[in-house]
């Protein structure tokens, strides 16, 4: 048997509950044969209580479609995901719904699908109002990210803007404080105030932001490392910066105030 066309796979225990439990209905739902029929009934139910049709497959047609991930016996077939467009970034802003000020993440150049579901995994987390990619250099969502992200692909509105340089003037604009993570920054990201309308900005694994990215930035932050490695991981870097931010929006200060 053959996957349904057209769909995207969603992998995984974690990504798959994350799934029913936003009320999302994938269009089939494979489970291995054996212990995780017994192991995951109440998610199969679940899945059939959506309208989904649950099939039993062997282990090996899933590794196979999986290409040897950790699926943990469960594949869901999904409609694909869709980037939000850049006209429904500035609606948004323009009738800002939340009491607490906007903060984004805009990422520049991260093309490796681990780092991006890893990246809005975390931005899902801080409570984060949005995410900005370019339409070039940018990873797809696909099922990798899907998966690595748990859920946050689906909950958090991913914005693809066509010229990044000209989004970030434009957030400039309407009061956004473009906060650009540089290793030679001379100030640490605890020194930054995001308590007001925010968006940190990450650049690509080795190479970090690109020129015009980093021109638009209004203040560049480092993370000061002690050890021996002269960087992090983007998506380390990425949560570290984030919660700084939620710390600050909680408790009123920056940690250099």
């Amino acid at each position: 048997m053959s996957a349904p066309s057209g769909l995207d796979l969603v992998h995984g225990v974690h990504a798959v509950q994350a799934l029913l439990g936003r009320g999302e209905a994938p269009r089939e739902l494979w489970v291995q044969e054996g212990d995780a029929e017994r192991r995951l009934a109440e998610t199969l139910e679940q899945a059939r209580a959506r309208g989904a049709r649950v099939l039993t497959q062997p282990r090996e047609l899933l590794d196979q479609l999986t290409q040897g991930a950790a699926h943990q016996g469960v594949l869901a077939f999904c409609p694909p995901l869709a980037f939000a467009n850049e006209e429904s970034l500035w609606l948004q802003l323009g009738a800002w719904p939340h009491a607490a000020p906007p903060l984004l993440l805009i990422l520049d150049g991260v093309t490796d699908v681990h780092n991006f579901g890893a990246c809005l995994r975390s931005a899902d987390a801080a409570g984060a109002h949005g995410v900005i990619v370019a339409k070039d250099k940018a990873a797809p969502l696909n099922a990798t990210v899907r998966k690595v992200a748990c859920g946050a692909a689906e909950s958090v509105p991913v914005y693809q803007v066509t010229n990044l340089a000209r989004t970030l003037a434009k957030l400039k604009e309407q009061g956004v404080w473009l906060f650009g993570t540089a290793g030679e920054a001379e100030a640490s990201v605890y020194e930054g105030d995001y308590r007001g309308p925010t968006a940190l900005v990450m650049g690509a694994e080795g190479k970090g932001m690109r020129r015009l990215t980093r021109e638009a930035c209004d203040t560049l932050v480092k993370l000061p490392m002690a050890g021996s490695v002269s960087s992090l991981n983007v998506s380390v870097a990425t949560g570290i910066c984030l919660f700084e931010a939620v710390r600050q929006r909680a408790s009123g200060a920056p940690t250099d105030a």
